[in-house]
């Protein structure tokens, strides 16, 4: 199946992007060839990296395996914390681009906001905007951006992003980001998009997966709770980027297209939100903490 003419959205430049993405964050290196093949032979055709998940290189061998023709894949990776400032910037898209093996990226995203250094931030996204101009990238945009982010990085910069990359799921919907999201035309991008291994809680509630609301919508659909919460994004008007490195899981999760949740499955989904981050928090990320070195390709 593919999964362009089931469903894409249209960025705030006009670039399409497909509605579900492969994500390979937390794939080792030798796992992410085969999982990215997997994943284009079933129909997607969006994957995304960032130069900290350490497997561009590994994607970019996948795609060229996968024989289908560059401009069939929409490439999306992040620059790391370490290499923000304008120069840095600019030399970490030839990193990068070295690594994927091609010449253009199709959406190149901050992977988070420096607080502490946001003048390092700017700098960094006005790179980003001078590799838009000259046609280095197609779109570009930010992620784990929060609302104060968002709006110094609009206040400062010329062009609005694409696209903001957030942690979003049944249980952390971050209900004022993704509004303010949508009032400037970002798509938002779900990543952990159903609650993830990543999501760590106090012990008082399982897995989104076992949740009994999304249990029950998904019987009601002869669907599994994994298609209904990515169902829910969609319907909503978000991006997903589902990450697995299990076949079936890897076709399932594409498989989301045949049916529609109602005004009251998607409320009920909603609602249970508790508020609580997986996810490290944006607002503690400083060079000195999560800095790392994003070797030369």
């Amino acid at each position: 199946m593919d999964v362009m003419s089931s469903s894409a959205f249209t960025l705030n430049n006009g670039v399409e992007i497909p509605a579900v993405g492969f994500g390979v964050f937390q794939s080792a290196p030798e796992e992410t060839v085969e999982a990215v093949q997997t994943a284009l032979a079933a129909g997607y055709r969006h994957v995304d990296t960032a130069a900290a998940y350490f497997n561009e290189k590994e994607v970019g061998e996948a795609i060229r395996r996968s024989g289908l023709a560059r401009n069939e894949v929409f490439v999306e990776t992040k620059v790391w914390i370490s290499d923000y400032g304008y120069e840095q910037t600019l030399h970490a898209f030839d990193k990068s681009t070295k690594k994927l093996g091609v010449e253009q990226l199709d959406l190149l995203i901050l992977h988070q906001a420096l607080p502490d250094e946001f003048a390092l931030t700017l700098d960094a996204y006005r790179a980003l905007e001078k590799l838009l101009a000259d046609g280095a990238v197609r779109a570009i945009g930010v992620s784990n951006f929060m609302p104060d982010h968002l709006t110094r990085l609009l206040a400062e910069t010329s062009v609005v992003p694409a696209v903001n990359q957030i942690e979003v799921h049944p249980y952390f919907r971050q209900s004022e980001l993704l509004a303010l999201d949508a009032e400037h035309g970002i798509l938002s991008q779900a990543w952990s998009p159903i609650g993830g291994i990543t999501f760590y809680r106090d012990g008082s509630h399982g897995s989104t997966l076992q949740d009994p609301t999304i249990g029950e919508i998904a019987a009601a659909h002869d669907r599994t709770p994994a298609q209904v919460m990515l169902r829910w994004h969609l319907q909503q008007g978000r991006q997903v980027i589902p990450k697995s490195v299990t076949p079936s899981r890897i076709s399932e999760n594409l498989d989301v297209f045949g049916f529609e949740l109602t005004g009251e499955q998607l409320a009920a989904i909603d609602a249970l939100d508790t508020g609580v981050r997986g996810g490290p928090e944006p607002e503690q990320i400083t060079r000195e903490t999560f800095g790392r070195e994003i070797p030369e390709a």
